[in-house]
């Protein structure tokens, strides 16, 4: 019997204005650093990492990261089919990004159909609160409306960002458990995992190694 690496793969995707910050999410989310001079996304860039969704099972999420800019939209569009997770982000500084939400949920929608889609609302830059132009009470209510989770983030601080990640994967996983959300020909939104080749199992307990993948 093999031992699995992931159980599963999800591709998730993050959307939202430009600046927002999900380049920084995504770097503070797979590497642990934050980085202060983070260049706007050209087009569309990718990030991987792996997650325990339950003791003992592991998903691979497969994360891009979206350009906001108008010129870029296309590009974008073009990816929303393959997803099964969407993280929509505003900047809480940033009011005009927070009253674009509902363009950028609709869009999504439309793209994805007929597939199902987990969705997350995302205020990031928490952190900048002498700043902040739209409240937590704001956020929450406008994720709620739609029946969706929400979170404040900062890549700055690492606040609710390993948290936000992780909801959106065991939800996903449940999903996906319970029915609702199917691995499907030719949708890359979610793949079967892979396994170690039993010689590499074999090594390892040889070696008296007892690890937990």
């Amino acid at each position: 019997m093999c031992d699995p690496i992931f159980e599963y793969q999800f591709r998730l995707i993050l959307i939202g204005d430009s600046t927002v910050g999900k380049s920084s999410l995504l770097r503070y989310f797979t590497d642990g650093k934050f980085d202060e001079a983070c260049d706007p996304t050209v087009g569309v860039d990718f990030y991987a990492r792996l997650m325990e969704v339950k003791p003992g099972v592991r998903v691979k999420l497969q994360l891009w990261d979206t350009a906001g800019q108008e010129r870029f939209r296309s590009i974008t569009r073009s990816y929303y089919r393959n997803s099964v997770g969407v993280m929509i982000v505003y900047d809480i500084t940033k009011r005009s990004s927070f009253e674009n939400l509902k363009d950028w949920y609709e869009e999504a929608r439309e793209h994805i159909e007929p597939h199902k889609a987990i969705f997350v609302i995302l205020g990031h830059k928490a952190d900048n609160e002498e700043k902040r132009q739209v409240t937590f009470r704001e956020g929450k209510r406008f994720a709620e409306m739609l029946g969706l989770k929400f979170f404040e983030t900062s890549a700055k601080t690492g606040q609710n960002v390993e948290e936000s990640f992780a909801q959106i994967a065991k939800d996903t996983y449940q999903h996906l458990q319970d029915g609702h959300i199917k691995i499907e020909e030719g949708w890359d939104g979610v793949k079967a995992g892979f396994a170690r080749p039993k010689e590499a199992v074999h090594l390892a307990e040889a070696e008296g190694e007892s690890r937990c993948c």
